[in-house]
């Protein structure tokens, strides 16, 4: 294959995942906001044990049609991606309980400057100085948009610190453990899947009676909540398949960036469900900063130097399974 129509199809592949996030993302949003707020069911650890559970289903049905073979992850590998993962879950949950929304949006931002810090001092990443500024320029552009009120307290302060250093392990791990084991998202997520779902399943239920004094099995199960329940469970399943393809293409902080336009995706689409309230000159300034700070990372990033790894490599074992869809690895990144 030309080398021109190879990174064509690399290219059409990246925009085809990232596109997949956005839409089941923003969709999973919707219906969840409209389960919640509508129905009432207010158990959101619950609620994503099972998504968790039905994304388990599908791995094995997919297993069973023969679509994914068995590989092999090491116990103490996955034992700590579910804890990260699962701090992560619980500690976004108590950070947008105990913080302002302004602080809640300034933990999320900081994510990427510590994914950022993870890439440095685990794999050697070395970034130029226009990939660096390209970050800032994201960072304030979406916090223009989006941070409104900042408050701080002291318990609020640890569970967003939990919640950031956590979520951006998980990403960074997802991406490690695709590389290590030259393990395909399907392959990953059905050793993932499972543990989370059983351990976020036992532990949701009691969890969400804290945060909300309200208990799941009380909960009026009519059928349009199922519905909705169902639904955003279907979604899941593909929410959580392609952050784990993102992220084994373009690596946690590349995921992190791309993921504010998904931000500036809801705030448009915002504008034109509900109309003007709500936008006004800051945050359309916001947005074009977001934007151009996007499309400064991907130049940047994408050129030589731009973002590459020193001397650094991960050993891999042998490729398995049919549903392959990580990069090949390569100093550039």
């Amino acid at each position: 294959m030309a080398p021109a129509s190879k990174a064509d199809r690399k290219a059409a592949l990246d925009v085809a995942s990232w596109m997949f996030n956005v839409v089941t993302s923003v969709g999973i949003i919707i219906v969840n906001k409209a389960l919640m707020a509508t129905y009432g069911f207010s158990f959101a650890t619950t609620l994503t044990g099972l998504h968790f559970a039905t994304t388990t289903l599908m791995t094995l049905v997919l297993r069973w049609m023969g679509y994914i073979q068995s590989t092999h992850l090491p116990l103490s590998e996955l034992l700590k991606f579910v804890l990260f993962a699962n701090f992560s879950i619980v500690g976004m949950n108590i950070s947008l309980m105990w913080n302002s929304v302004g602080f809640y949006q300034i933990a999320k931002l900081s994510m990427i400057p510590v994914s950022c810090l993870l890439e440095v001092f685990l794999d050697k990443i070395r970034y130029s100085r226009d990939t660096k500024l390209s970050i800032l320029v994201v960072l304030v552009g979406v916090g223009v948009c989006t941070v409104t009120d900042v408050s701080v307290n002291t318990k609020g302060l640890i569970a967003a610190v939990i919640a950031v250093w956590s979520t951006s392990l998980q990403q960074y791990y997802v991406h490690f453990l695709q590389r290590k084991y030259s393990m395909g998202s399907f392959n990953l997520l059905g050793h993932t899947a499972p543990v989370q779902a059983a351990t976020l399943l036992v532990l949701g239920p009691f969890f969400d009676y804290w945060l909300t004094n309200k208990r799941v099995d009380t909960f009026n199960f009519n059928v349009a909540s199922v519905f909705f329940i169902s639904l955003s469970c279907t979604i899941a399943v593909g929410t959580n398949l392609s952050q784990f393809i993102c992220i084994g293409r373009f690596t946690a902080v590349s995921f992190q960036v791309l993921g504010h336009m998904k931000t500036i995706l809801v705030l448009i689409l915002g504008f034109f469900i509900f109309g003007k309230e709500g936008l006004n000159l800051h945050v359309v300034l916001g947005m074009v900063l977001a934007v151009m700070g996007m499309i400064w990372y991907g130049n940047a990033s994408s050129k030589p130097g731009g973002k590459e790894r020193r001397s650094y490599s991960l050993p891999t074992s042998q490729k398995h399974g049919s549903l392959s869809d990580s990069s090949e690895a390569d100093d550039k990144i």
